[in-house]
């Protein structure tokens, strides 16, 4: 996985709504402003995953400090992407001069915004994913990994939910 040494684990988040699903690596290498370069580098799940789910897959970068970036994969190949860095964005006026409606529609034109609304969310409601209290926590080595079946029943039940009963009709 790109050489994603030190990897302890895999964390699952969705959001039912949307039928957001969200991967990201917890391990040393992935945490607070390092983990999000490192990241940048990183797409191999990413690439692997479109490949096989015949679906795109996107991959992102975001540092509220330093900028944001988007790259989408279809079939194992990068089909596009974006990257703001802050400090260069454009920006219609000086900073102390936008309100802060007017610097909502802008972040809404950023990557982060532009693929919240590809998911049909707000950019707010896609940045706080990695929070959300849908989420599972799958170890990926040393003894906390559990079975494979322990693995799979508990992203099954995070992924599906409560299975909800079926309408009867009389057609059966």
């Amino acid at each position: 996985m790109d050489s994603a040494l030190g990897a302890t684990a895999l964390r699952v988040t969705i959001n039912r709504r949307r039928k957001v699903v969200r991967l990201s690596f917890l391990g040393p290498f992935s945490q607070g402003r390092p983990g999000a370069h490192w990241y940048a580098a990183h797409h191999a799940l990413a690439r692997l995953l479109s490949a096989a789910a015949n679906a795109t897959v996107h991959a992102y970068v975001y540092d509220a400090d330093e900028g944001e970036e988007v790259i989408a994969y279809g079939n194992g190949r990068r089909v596009g992407g974006e990257k703001v860095v802050y400090e260069d964005a454009e920006l219609p006026c000086p900073l102390d001069e936008l309100d802060d409606a007017a610097f909502t529609r802008l972040q809404s034109r950023w990557p982060m915004g532009h693929l919240a609304y590809v998911f049909g969310l707000t950019r707010d409601e896609l940045l706080r994913i990695p929070r959300a209290p849908l989420a599972r926590v799958l170890p990926l080595e040393g003894t906390a990994a559990g079975t494979e079946a322990e693995a799979m029943a508990g992203l099954e039940a995070l992924l599906l939910g409560p299975t909800q009963p079926r309408a009867v009709t009389d057609a059966g």
